[in-house]
């Protein structure tokens, strides 16, 4: 029978209300709810792609058990939500057989094609628009509210818009996993690793329901240790999915991993700087490979030449200022460069010297727009103001989803063989009377508005091109997959992060009174729009430091605390001045240069703080976050 559209709610009044009417009728079974119980089950993690679950070299446990200096502790880290202040949010319109979904994707493609797999439509008559996002951090992804959100617009033949409430983004959506890890270090007298130990647990989704945080991934490229063992273990729990959240893994075994390196460096009487200095690895030992570009070490030397490093005492407790004691931490940020195949664009050249770039790409408040329009100015030649980047719809060709710190340089990338494509077919239109005659792509430049024969050689502007042509317009298309030698080299982003609380010896209160961010990303693009990046997964870290924890119910499944009342994300009053540096040094294999910034800003930071709070109080924490409770209850103990 046909729907009418007063068949849907109006208003959230009216659709809560209905809610609770709906008679549910079911057989209750066994759910698994508790991570710390089913422990003993938790089953091997899989492989993800190019990285194995499991890695080994040597005889960890007897470099262990005959080493001179050793650190052996368990870290924990709590199930965590991406609480962005933006919604989940779809409006839904259908003509006929073509679907419309107005939604806030940060995989606009990815979006496209699980909707036409769902209505069982062709891709080319589904149309996903989504010019902002807002908040993201890994969660606007398909979730159920889109697919429910065009069912309904079908049902009732109407737009439909749907809004989730904040309770239900914390049902619906996914999360960040707990963890429990074990982090292994042996060393001998001089601080150099004889053995690196990093395995523990996670949770994911009953079956394949959820992304699994890889936690070791860290430990596989910061530090060289004579013997490795690193493995990772999942336990399936009946909850929401497990997903993708801002440095996912890495946040997580950063924590871990750069608290032990601290442990070991207090333990051996070695500064945390000059430790890391002696673990520097000659290549990436777990695949062979030599490093494209690394300079962590650099970004330690100017981070600590800005914080005052050189100032700190290593004593604990040795700080004071009334009842707040002082105290300052360093850790390491790491995150791939992750290399994925697929993404496209689109230049259009017009007769008037303008262009036009396009791709179905995204923007969650980095600036895609501003550096994607800079970088293609610099490209083609052209005033910053003459280009123009248009993204935010499905029906333009594809990107790279808004994650992993992919989307930037993939696009940057497609950028580069879309020019090299469009100066070809400039070069076709070239008359036998212009300068650029039987010119070869290999010997021209794009500079000053069009192009011309390098080494200063004449040439011809865009203008005087298109009109020699009688064209209006030129346009090329093409894709920017990452060349073979690349996948040659072991491609990564690092940092170094100077943190300084002061704690209450009072309350346990811990502030972050002071931030030094340096990081060794290759090229910056846009320094205000990185500089913002930087800032923002900092601001995150510390969250996940001090307030964030998303408190589970294991009698009913269910998040007690799924507000932003009661979820605590830093405020202003939390954040303290960030000073941000980089190196600058160009990767001389990434396409301009770069390498992602999105991801690595928030690793390390927890780890940091917590050192931070070591030296303060001489109380190691080592289950986030870090509230006050268990600064009282740890000095509690040791009183």
């Amino acid at each position: 029978p046909t729907r009418r559209s007063s068949d849907l709610a109006q208003t959230r009044e009216q659709a809560e209300h209905a809610a609770t009417l709906v008679g549910v009728s079911y057989q209750a079974d066994q759910a698994r709810l508790s991570f710390e119980k089913l422990l003993p089950e938790a089953r091997r993690a899989p492989d993800v792609p190019g990285e194995p679950g499991t890695l080994t070299r040597g005889n960890a446990d007897a470099a262990l058990a005959g080493a001179s200096v050793v650190v052996d502790q368990v870290y924990r880290t709590p199930r965590l939500n991406h609480a962005a202040m933006e919604l989940h949010a779809a409006t839904a319109e259908w003509h006929g057989d073509h679907l419309t979904l107005y939604d806030e994707s940060q995989g606009i493609s990815l979006t496209r094609r699980s909707l036409a797999t769902v209505f069982g439509l062709k891709r080319e008559n589904v149309r996903v628009v989504s010019p902002f996002v807002g908040g993201g951090f890994g969660s606007k992804l398909v979730w159920s509210h889109q697919i429910l959100c065009a069912a309904a617009a079908k049902l009732c033949q109407r737009p439909v818009q749907l809004v989730l409430s904040r309770e239900q983004v914390f049902a619906t959506v996914g999360s960040r996993s707990l963890t429990e890890q074990r982090v292994a270090l042996a060393s001998r007298r001089d601080g150099t690793l004889t053995a690196l130990v990093h395995t523990g647990t996670t949770a994911t989704g009953v079956g394949k329901n959820g992304w699994i945080e890889q936690f070791t991934s860290p430990a596989r490229r910061l530090y060289h240790a004579d013997t490795y063992r690193l493995a990772q273990s999942v336990v399936e729990l009946n909850t929401v999915a497990s997903t993708y959240m801002r440095g996912p893994g890495e946040a997580t075994g950063s924590f871990a991993l750069e608290c032990a390196m601290d442990e070991l460096a207090d333990a051996a009487g070695i500064d945390p700087i000059e430790l890391r200095r002696r673990a520097e690895p000659a290549k990436d030992w777990s695949h062979g490979n030599a490093f494209s570009g690394r300079d962590l070490l650099e970004a330690f030397r100017i981070g600590a030449e800005r914080f005052r490093w050189d100032e700190r005492s290593a004593k604990p407790q040795s700080r004071r200022d009334g009842e707040w004691w002082v105290g300052q931490g360093v850790a390491a940020a790491y995150y791939p460069y992750v290399r994925l195949p697929g993404a496209r664009a689109t230049i259009q050249l017009t007769a008037n010297g303008y262009a036009t770039v396009s791709c179905a790409a995204h923007e969650m408040g980095m600036g895609t727009a501003t550096v994607q329009a800079q970088a293609a100015a610099e490209r083609l030649g052209l005033p910053a103001g003459h280009v123009t980047f248009t993204y935010g719809d499905s029906d333009l060709v594809a990107a790279a989803f808004a994650g992993g710190s992919t989307q930037t340089v993939s696009i940057i990338a497609a950028v580069e063989h879309t020019t090299n494509a469009l100066v070809k077919k400039l070069l076709d239109l070239a008359g036998r009377d212009s300068p650029l005659a039987g010119a070869h792509p290999r010997d021209v430049e794009a500079r000053d508005g069009g192009l011309y024969r390098k080494a200063g050689g004449a040439g011809e502007s865009y203008v005087s091109l298109l009109r020699r042509a009688g064209r209006d317009t030129v346009e090329a298309e093409a894709s920017g997959g990452a060349p073979m030698e690349m996948l040659k080299y072991s491609m990564n982003s690092y940092g170094a992060q100077f943190c300084e609380v002061r704690v209450s010896e009072l309350t346990g209160e811990v502030r972050v009174s002071r931030w030094v961010g340096a990081f060794d990303t290759g090229r910056i693009l846009n320094p205000k729009t990185a500089t913002s990046q930087f800032r923002g997964g900092i601001i995150m870290g510390i969250g996940m430091a001090l307030t964030e924890e998303a408190i589970f119910d294991e009698r009913t499944g269910r998040i007690i605390n799924p507000s932003l009342a009661e979820y605590h994300v830093p405020v202003h009053a939390d954040v303290p001045p960030i000073d941000i540096l980089w190196t600058g040094i160009p990767d001389p294999l990434a396409p301009a240069g770069a390498r992602g910034i999105g991801e690595i800003s928030v690793t390390g930071v927890a780890a940091a703080v917590a050192n931070a709070v070591y030296n303060a109080t001489g109380q190691r924490i080592r289950d986030l976050p870090i509230t006050p409770d268990k600064i009282l209850v740890t000095q509690a103990q040791e009183q």
